[in-house]
């Protein structure tokens, strides 16, 4: 094996080519491992997302304002260093919209929870809003995915978040 080749070589003398993943792109978009989840990796992206914002606010006790003004950090740094991330992880698998990337569902579920009341009823509300609107993707959210890289995989599920936030707000008033 020559000390240039990355691939290696194996048993018979042929080149083996190894995949190689950039490292912080793969924990970003899969949101620390949570894409990996199965069945429905989707739903474990959003649960995790639910799960830290609960946390959060279960053992820090923000105001209202400072659980808000958390997620509007969380929401602009997944995005931000989401999309770049959905871009590389894809590019290196060689698919559109892979589903182990779960970093753009974390953006919508974290989307939606704004403005949440922390307690078990609001982030449940939430999270179901948040999966239908990403599943069944209205317009639209659907063309959305059309936008190159990751701005396609992040945005479809920015557009459910906020589809999602706005029957939440709507259902806040009865609830």
């Amino acid at each position: 094996m020559k000390a240039d080749d990355p691939g290696g070589s194996n048993a018979a003398g042929q080149n083996q080519a190894t995949p190689r993943h950039t490292t912080w792109a793969f924990v970003v978009a899969t949101f620390f491992g949570a894409g990996y989840g199965k069945p429905g990796p989707g739903t474990w992206g959003s649960v995790a997302a639910l799960l830290l914002w609960a946390a959060y606010a279960w053992l820090a006790h923000p105001t209202a304002l400072g659980l808000m003004a958390a997620l509007v950090v969380g929401i602009v740094v997944s995005i931000a260093v989401g999309v770049p991330a959905a871009t590389i992880a894809a590019r290196e698998v060689g698919r559109e919209d892979p589903q182990f990337v779960v970093i753009d569902e974390v953006a919508g579920q974290w989307i939606a929870l704004l403005g949440c009341p922390a307690d078990w009823k609001h982030g449940l509300i939430a999270l179901v809003l948040f999966r239908l609107f990403d599943m069944t993707k209205p317009p639209p959210a659907r063309q959305l995915e059309d936008l190159p890289g990751g701005w396609g995989i992040v945005f479809d599920d920015v557009a459910a978040g906020l589809y999602a936030w706005g029957i939440a707000a709507l259902l806040r008033i009865w609830f």
